[in-house]
């Protein structure tokens, strides 16, 4: 079993606070990445979707996990479990720092995740407090104007990382 921390980092332009719309911990915010199986190296050819509020049985003993899923080559099972509590949301100080903020832990057995794909369900704040929410980052950025600081937002060089953690 082997821990996973996904990491992100972009540039923000008079925002801070990125996180997913529910703070770190939403159980519906969906992730989005490919796994690479452990025993044979195949990658998944499509991403897999795995999030905190959907569990499934174990394939062996008790307990639950978040996606348990068989690689098309050698057919061996493999888990990914969704662990809380250790993400962060990306600060404008991190940003200009160009420091990743750690988003989500994941114990994976079997797997090794790869390829983060950022989507939709994001919320971030401009340095004069206006909110955003419902930001969508499958374009790979996102552009607003805020009114109440008069002053253009934008995020953009969005990139992930996934550190193994002991």
């Amino acid at each position: 079993m082997v821990k996973f921390l996904l990491k992100i980092a972009a540039d923000l332009q008079n925002l801070t606070n990125l996180q997913p719309q529910g703070g770190g911990d939403d159980p519906s915010f969906s992730y989005l990445f490919k796994l690479k199986c452990e025993n044979c190296g195949e990658v998944s050819p499509r991403e897999t979707c795995v999030s905190l509020g959907d569990t499934v049985p174990l394939p062996r003993g008790k307990g639950t996990t978040n996606l348990v899923q068989k690689c098309k080559l050698c057919s061996r099972d493999g888990t990914v479990t969704v662990i809380p509590g250790r993400g962060k949301p990306l600060t404008q100080e991190e940003s200009e720092a160009e420091n990743y903020a750690p988003l989500m832990l994941f114990e994976c057995r079997g797997y090794e995740p790869i390829d983060y794909v950022f989507r939709g369900g994001w919320k971030v704040e401009s340095l004069e407090g206006t909110k955003f929410e419902g930001v969508d980052l499958s374009g790979g950025d996102f552009a607003d104007y805020d009114e109440e600081g008069e002053y253009d937002v934008k995020i953009s060089n969005l990139r992930s990382t996934f550190d193994v953690v002991k």
